[in-house]
C-alpha cells in the first residue's frame, strides 16, 4: 500500500485519497488522546497508592537513592521505546507505555507531601486546558512547525543544562526563570508533537497506526507531565 503524503495526496480511480487520510487521522488521533489519558489515570493512581500507603511513601522519601532508580528506569524504557518501537506488537509497546506511567507516578507521589491537593487539582486542569488547547492548534493549523521544533528542543536542552547548574547555585530568581521557560517551551511542544503525530500517520502505512499511537501518546504524556510540574511551581500551595 503505497504512503500518504501531505503535499500532494495520492489518486485512486480519478479521486483523491484525502477523506480516506482524514479518517485514518482522526482514528488514530482519538487512540493517541485515549492513550495519554489513560497514562494520565495510571500515574494519578499510582501516586495516590503510595502516598496513602505508609510504608511506601516513608521508603521513597527516606531513601532518596530510590529516586535514581526511578529516574534511570524511566529514561531507559523511553529510550527503548523509541529504538525497538517498530520492531515489537502494538500491544508490547502500549504495556511499556502504561509501564513508564506507573513508575512516574511513583516518582511523582511525594508532590502530594508538598502541595494542597487542591492546589494539585487546580494546576491539574490548568495544565489540561493549555495542553488540549495548544494541541488542537497543532492540529489544525497549515502553518509549518518545523523550525518552531526545532528552536524549542533547543531551548530544552539549554533549559536542562540551567537546571542542573541551579541545583549548585541554588538562585530563587533563577528557578522562577527556569520555571516560566519551561511553561512556555513545553506549550510549544505540544503544538509541534500534535502536528508531528499528524504528519507520521500521513506517511505511514495502516499497520504502523498502533505503534505511531503509542508514541504520540507518549510524547504528549510528557509534555503533560513537565507542563504540569512547571505550573505547579507558580500555582501550588505549599502544605507549610
Amino acid at each position: 500500500m503505497s504512503n500518504y503524503n501531505l503535499q500532494t495526496p495520492p489518486q485512486f480511480n480519478g479521486y483523491t485519497e484525502e477523506p480516506r487520510l482524514a479518517r485514518a487521522t482522526s482514528t488514530v488521533m482519538r487512540q493517541v488522546y485515549v492513550k495519554m489519558t489513560l497514562g494520565m489515570l495510571v500515574t494519578a493512581f499510582i501516586s495516590l497508592f503510595c502516598v496513602s500507603t505508609p510504608s511506601v511513601i516513608r521508603f521513597l522519601v527516606t531513601n532518596q537513592w530510590s529516586y535514581w532508580v526511578l529516574f534511570i528506569a524511566e529514561i531507559g524504557l523511553v529510550f527503548f521505546l523509541s529504538a525497538r518501537l517498530t520492531r515489537m506488537s502494538s500491544q508490547a509497546a502500549t504495556g511499556l507505555f502504561y509501564l513508564f506511567a506507573a513508575i512516574n507516578g511513583a516518582a511523582l507521589s511525594p508532590i502530594f507531601l508538598v502541595y494542597t491537593g487542591t492546589s494539585i487539582a487546580k494546576t491539574f486542569f490548568i495544565t489540561a486546558g493549555t495542553l488540549g488547547a495548544m494541541s488542537v492548534y497543532g492540529y489544525c493549523t497549515s502553518s509549518d512547525l518545523t523550525k518552531w521544533g526545532t528552536f524549542l528542543i533547543y531551548a530544552l536542552f539549554g533549559l536542562i543544562i540551567v537546571s542542573i547548574v541551579n541545583i549548585f547555585t541554588k538562585s530563587s530568581t533563577l528557578d522562577w526563570i527556569i520555571s516560566g521557560a519551561g511553561v512556555l517551551i513545553f506549550i510549544g511542544l505540544t503544538a509541534w508533537d500534535t502536528q508531528t503525530i499528524k504528519r507520521m500517520i500521513a506517511q505511514a502505512s495502516p499497520s504502523q497506526f498502533g505503534h505511531i499511537a503509542t508514541i504520540g501518546a507518549l510524547n504528549l504524556y510528557l509534555d503533560f507531565i513537565n507542563l504540569f510540574l512547571y505550573l505547579l511551581r507558580f500555582f501550588g500551595n505549599s502544605r507549610d
